[in-house]
């Protein structure tokens, strides 16, 4: 399958090291059963002829992420990520207003044994810490940094959900498969035979921000990334129709 076509979004680039944004609804790597679904990794093959994949985010999260263009280059930046040395922070919107403005939320972690796709919080599970911050509060929601200490899966999702956040937009770990305008503003009227769209439709969650020991160079940098449409879309009506005053 030809991907050249698809717009993706390089922040940085050099000789060792890809940074770029990546849109929701991309796989990381190919999937398992449908190896033709859109994944950046063919998409960078393409263009490169070779690529290494240093870490991942889900289908549907959107964000920032790094690559190695090199076999020394991903070396390095494998051993920084399982040291834990590599900074990430994700920006996401929850479910309710947050009355702390910072909490570590230190919950083991494992795989649901009735779910293989999911995580719960369990004393058998993994250490796992999250540093969550406000940005923003909200009547019903708020906006909130992540900052990824440990790495487990879905680790974010699972911790939000557990400290009673989950994400505005979450089906697996939260009760919402998108957020309307219909659901914030009153009397909201929608034209006659039209259907309402939604303003999200995918866990609402973006990789804001990475920070690494360049592979080469061992200076210390730092790469952000804007928001897409649909979480930009959904601060700019919470901010409109759901401030606190």
């Amino acid at each position: 399958m030809p991907y050249k076509k698809q717009n993706i979004d390089y922040i940085f680039e050099d000789e060792d090291i890809i940074v770029l944004s990546k849109p929701a609804g991309i796989l990381t790597i190919p999937d398992r059963y449908d190896k033709n679904a859109l994944n950046l990794r063919h998409i960078l093959t393409e263009k490169y002829g070779q690529i290494f994949v240093v870490h991942r985010l889900d289908r549907d999260t959107s964000g920032i992420m790094l690559f190695a263009k090199n076999a020394d280059s991903h070396r390095n930046l494998s051993m920084q990520f399982e040291a834990l040395a590599v900074k990430k922070v994700y920006h996401c919107i929850v479910s309710g207003a947050v009355i702390n403005d910072e909490m570590e939320i230190d919950i083991p972690l494992m795989t649901d044994p009735n779910d293989r796709g999911k995580t719960i919080p369990s004393v058998r599970g993994k250490s796992s810490l999250t540093i969550m911050r406000i940005i923003k509060r909200y009547r019903s929601a708020s906006l909130v940094k992540c900052l990824l200490i440990t790495g487990r899966h879905h680790q974010i999702r699972a911790h939000l959900a557990a400290i009673g956040h989950p994400m505005l937009v979450d089906p697996m770990y939260g009760k919402s498969d998108c957020f309307k305008l219909s659901m914030i503003k009153r009397k909201y009227n929608l034209q006659k035979n039209t259907t309402e769209i939604p303003l999200i439709s995918r866990v609402s969650m973006h990789s804001k921000d990475i920070g690494f020991k360049h592979p080469s160079s061992n200076e210390e940098v730092e790469y952000s990334c804007d928001y897409p449409k649909d979480i930009e879309a959904t601060i700019q009506v919470l901010d409109k129709y759901s401030s606190i005053s």
